[in-house]
């Protein structure tokens, strides 16, 4: 079983670590989101600033749902299995 977990958590590693590794800058906004933000800038404005980082916020709460539910799950089946063990 170790070695099934172990197979699963290398193979995990090794996409993060791709996925981050050739991960490119991008912009998530779209274009009449970017031009209200730039001429919001532009005209001395601060609300710009935050609209990226708020859109990559919330892309993110749904993989951090996800992986709270997996982990979650993860914790459970493991305990059944030491108390099968037992």
């Amino acid at each position: 079983m170790k070695i099934h977990i172990t197979k699963y958590l290398s193979i995990l590693a090794l996409a993060l670590t791709l996925s981050l590794g050739t991960s490119t800058p991008v912009q998530a906004q779209c274009p009449m989101c970017r031009m209200s933000a730039e001429s919001n800038l532009k005209n001395g404005g601060t609300e710009g600033r935050g609209l990226n980082n708020g859109i990559l916020f919330m892309l993110s709460m749904p993989y951090l749902v996800v992986g709270a539910i997996g982990f979650i799950w993860w914790k459970n089946r493991r305990k059944e299995e030491e108390e099968e063990l037992v």
